[in-house]
């Protein structure tokens, strides 16, 4: 991975967002500088290069920003993962455990099919619950996840124990 330490040092802590005694770790350093906007793509991408994927699947919201660029660069498609009410045909729904809540996501239900090898994409780990959930989504979709690629992992939080049974890939780890 390239330059790792000039993009951890890019990220800034936003104490007490979404709420009182949480960190936020934000990204929006990163995305206004388009080389480092570019150096968080390529080492996202660089242990999937090399396998066929059909499909990119990005989280809602900020997992659209990296999710494009990737699956421009895969010369594939991109997936929305959105939250309830949010997709206009008939979907797929699950709830599913935030760090600080409970949600639903959707995806339609003509999105993925049988046998499609999925990269999931977001921006961060944290515990685990949004993208165990969207792995839940994929599945029941007849999707393959040839993995799941992070910009950062708040590794604290053990998120990944929750998708031990995938190839989980993150840039950073705080």
């Amino acid at each position: 991975m390239k330059d790792i330490e000039t993009l951890k040092s890019a990220i800034r802590d936003v104490p007490d967002f979404p709420r009182k005694g949480i960190i936020f770790k934000d990204i929006t350093p990163v995305l206004k500088d388009g080389k480092l906007f570019s150096l968080a793509i390529e080492n996202m991408l660089e242990p999937f290069r090399d396998q066929k994927i059909d499909s990119v699947v990005a989280i809602e919201a900020r997992g659209f920003i990296f999710g494009g660029a990737m699956a421009n660069i895969l010369n594939c498609g991109i997936i929305p993962i959105r939250k309830s009410g949010k997709l206009p045909s008939k979907t797929h729904s699950i709830d599913y455990e935030l760090e600080y809540g409970t949600d639903t996501l959707e995806v339609h239900t003509d999105a993925i099919n049988k046998g499609d090898k999925i990269l999931l994409v977001d921006d961060l780990l944290a515990t685990g619950g949004t993208a165990r959930g969207v792995c839940k989504l994929i599945e029941k979709s007849g999707g393959e996840i040839v993995g799941i690629s992070f910009l950062i992992e708040l590794a604290f939080l053990n998120g990944r124990e929750k998708l031990k049974n995938y190839p989980v890939h993150s840039v950073l780890q705080f």
